[in-house]
């Protein structure tokens, strides 16, 4: 099943909903540094709530660590930006897609995404909102992966 990767996230309550979204649908959560929090940051276990047992959390301490792990392992590295090049409804996930998001204020980084296998972007109709909150990018990037691969049970 996919993997969604938050590099360098800044604002614990959007890691929390998205550890919550993690643990409800049993999908692994890698968290890459520097992180703006800590792991143990009271607003982000109030968001999690008492779901923060049941994610398959991953840390890494910078993108380089991270990086040679997904190496080893394989997948495509698959960018949400919004400077994507194919929307999230026209591509076609495999189970072992990496869905990689940026921080909530500078996004992925232009080297990042350069090793990036694809940039994708959520459509949007209003030109006045720069992007969508991290968490609810997040869960429509890995609901959609889910629906096409059929991993709902």
């Amino acid at each position: 099943m996919p993997k969604i990767v938050l590099v360098e996230p800044k604002i614990p309550p959007n890691t929390g909903n998205i550890a919550r979204t993690c643990a409800a649908t049993e999908t692994e959560l890698h968290l890459v540094g520097p992180l703006g929090f800590e792991i143990s940051d009271r607003y982000l276990k109030r968001a999690g709530l008492d779901y923060w047992p049941h994610v398959k959390l991953h840390y890494y301490p910078d993108w380089e660590a991270f990086a040679s792990m997904q190496a080893e392992t394989g997948g495509r590295l698959i960018a949400f930006t919004v400077r994507g090049t194919s929307s999230y409804l026209q591509w076609q996930y495999q189970v072992d897609d990496w869905l990689l998001f940026g921080s909530e204020t500078e996004g992925l980084s232009p080297n990042i995404l350069q090793t990036a296998d694809a940039k994708i972007y959520i459509p949007m109709n209003s030109t006045k909102v720069r992007s969508l909150n991290l968490s609810v990018s997040v869960a429509v990037a890995l609901f959609e992966s889910k629906r096409q691969l059929a991993t709902f049970s």
